[in-house]
């Protein structure tokens, strides 16, 4: 088992650069998300790791097998990566059955009949589809199918699984079941994968690594609570998490303190900017260390509660004072009147 390696990868699609010098590592055995908005090149990134797409500069290598090499003009066709897909639509052949669709992998490396018999059965038992063998797949929940495709790409035991947004076709509530299930099924198995998703929540659930992609780079890549606890840039703050955002100005900068106005309100937090003194200043805090103080005091703004909604386990406010809103959870419903609400200096990131 060895590391899979994308160094300086930069693709092109006409005028259009897709990757602009794209550099990640996905260790043995473990599950490293390309997370980011749409366009940010994160398909574009697993198809050319697969071979489906071609850069123009750059390497990839599982260990030290070279898959493409820019310079060196290596460039490895998709069926000889040893890597197994599931895609977005889980491309599963309808005219084939749920056993015939595990199997044909198998079969194009002329397996022997009865291993394939004993490999597939073996996997259909693992991902609890057994009693489903004979079934095409319009015969089959989408859960269903998305466990079939994933049992294909991994019947040949690959170096490396790519998943591209495998549980984008399922229904909030199968999601939730999918994501334990399949990152049970990674760790139990040991396999590498990379994993394509927008949604920050499965990202930060299912890898051990995410990599954060923005307009064709990395705009930050770590481990899942490093980037929601210690974003480095503006981008990574408001893209990790549920946030509120204030904007002001820079009225003070020492080390690793910085104070900002907002509506005449100096507000302390943590420094992430190397912004002059009066120039413009973005706060950025997560709605959940927003809290209530009693009264006046620092770091707090007088506003007015102007909704309030039921989402479970908890109630989310809304606070607006002139054009600024500001949103936090409580475990139980408020009146509708003025509150001081906190900002706690160690919580807010001043960009």
């Amino acid at each position: 088992m060895a590391d899979l390696t994308v160094n300086d990868l930069a693709l092109r699609y006409g005028d259009n650069e897709a990757l602009k010098g794209v550099s990640i590592s996905v260790p043995a055995a473990k599950v490293a998300a390309l997370l980011g908005p749409s366009g940010s090149g994160k398909t574009t990134l697993l198809r050319a790791v697969a071979g489906l797409e071609t850069p123009h500069r750059g390497s990839i290598r599982i260990g030290d097998n070279v898959l493409f090499d820019a310079a060196a003009k290596v460039d490895e066709p998709p069926e000889a990566r040893g890597l197994g897909l599931v895609l977005r639509s889980y491309a599963l052949w309808p005219h084939r059955t749920v056993f015939e669709n595990i199997a044909y992998g198998l079969k194009l490396r002329h397996v022997r009949a009865a291993d394939i018999k004993a490999r597939v059965e073996g996997t259909l038992d693992k991902i609890g589809l057994k009693h489903l063998s004979r079934r095409y797949p319009h015969q089959i929940s989408g859960e269903q199918q998305q466990r079939v495709a994933l049992a294909r790409a991994l019947i040949y035991e690959p170096a490396v699984i790519l998943l591209d947004e495998p549980l984008a076709n399922l229904d909030p509530k199968l999601r939730d079941e999918a994501r334990a299930w399949l990152r049970h099924l990674i760790v139990s198995l040991r396999l590498s994968a990379l994993l394509v998703t927008h949604d920050q929540v499965e990202a930060m659930a299912m890898a051990d690594r995410i990599v954060l992609l923005n307009g064709g780079r990395v705009e930050q890549q770590g481990l899942p609570v490093e980037l929601y606890a210690q974003p480095a840039t503006l981008f990574a703050a408001q893209f990790m998490g549920n946030n509120n955002r204030l904007e002001g100005s820079l009225v003070e900068r020492a080390d690793k303190r910085a104070v900002i106005d907002v509506m005449g309100v100096r507000l302390e937090g943590v420094a992430s900017t190397t912004a002059a003194i009066g120039d413009k200043a973005t706060g950025i805090i997560r709605l959940e260390k927003v809290t209530l103080g009693g009264g006046p005091g620092a770091n707090r703004i007088l506003m007015s509660l102007k909704a309030q909604m039921f989402v479970g386990e908890r109630w989310e406010l809304l606070f607006a004072k002139d054009a600024l809103t500001v949103r936090t959870y409580v475990s139980a419903p408020l009146k509708h009147e003025l509150y001081h609400v906190e900002f706690p200096p160690h919580a807010l990131w001043i960009f």
